[in-house]
């Protein structure tokens, strides 16, 4: 489980390609990591192969209902918190969906502001007794200092004054430290899209902060192809591929 609320990564199973991309693109404007799924089946592939902190699931879809989809992972006893999303507002489907072991039920149609509400209650509940200590101020990378709220990059007594978009983005690094930050959720993040010219200005931020970090070898940001950027710290010194 990923402490951060706002960085939390969700699983969207959604068929209808219009309310699915809506729900997609207020999701990541709020900071969230979205996979969108347009049926169960490859809901249910996704979710065998990555990480998820909650599933947005509506109930019907093709091929696997979402009824059917929360069922099977909760046989595998994962307790991912689940909410549904769904036109059907009888008793019985509601019964029904909290029998199986969803945490919430949104009945369509309904406002980006109450779903996030409802996640934000959703992922609280499952961090409850397991809250984050806030992100420091001072960041160590190696022999360099990264002070936040200043937007400095220290070395000794040398002090670096980063720009606005080169800390968000080292800041955005550290959060995923050892983890890949993945190139789209960085773009529409600190550039607000994911498209070729912001791609390209990111690529440039990324060189800049590769270079200022060149004088300690062990900090390494790394490109992970066609996916994003990791950012790694050797212990021993030695030098990797950028």
């Amino acid at each position: 489980m990923n402490n951060r609320l706002d960085q939390a990564r969700i699983l969207l199973l959604e068929d209808d390609p219009n309310l699915g991309l809506i729900i997609e693109e207020s999701l990541i404007r709020e900071g969230f990591p979205v996979t969108l799924c347009r049926d169960g089946q490859q809901g249910l592939d996704s979710f065998a192969g990555g990480e998820f902190d909650l599933c947005l699931v509506d109930v019907m879809m093709p091929h696997l209902d979402g009824f059917e989809f929360a069922r099977q992972i909760r046989m595998q006893g994962d307790e991912t918190p689940l909410i549904f999303l769904t036109a059907r507002a009888l008793t019985e489907d509601r019964v029904e969906g909290f029998r199986i072991g969803c945490d919430d039920y949104v009945t369509k149609p309904f406002s980006m502001e109450e779903l996030l509400l409802r996640i934000q209650a959703v992922l609280r509940r499952a961090n409850k007794g397991n809250e984050p200590a806030p992100s420091p101020e001072l960041i160590e990378l190696g022999d360099f200092i990264f002070h936040r709220p200043d937007r400095t990059l220290a070395r000794g007594e040398s002090v670096r004054q980063l720009t606005d978009r080169e800390a968000d983005l080292l800041e955005l690094l550290c959060l995923h430290r050892d983890r890949t930050l993945e190139r789209s959720f960085a773009l529409r993040r600190i550039w607000g899209d994911d498209s070729y010219h912001a791609g390209r200005s990111m690529d440039v931020f990324i060189s800049h902060l590769r270079k200022y970090l060149q004088d300690d070898p062990r900090v390494q940001i790394r490109t992970v192809h066609g996916q994003g950027f990791k950012l790694m710290i050797r212990e021993d010194g030695a030098q990797g591929g950028r």
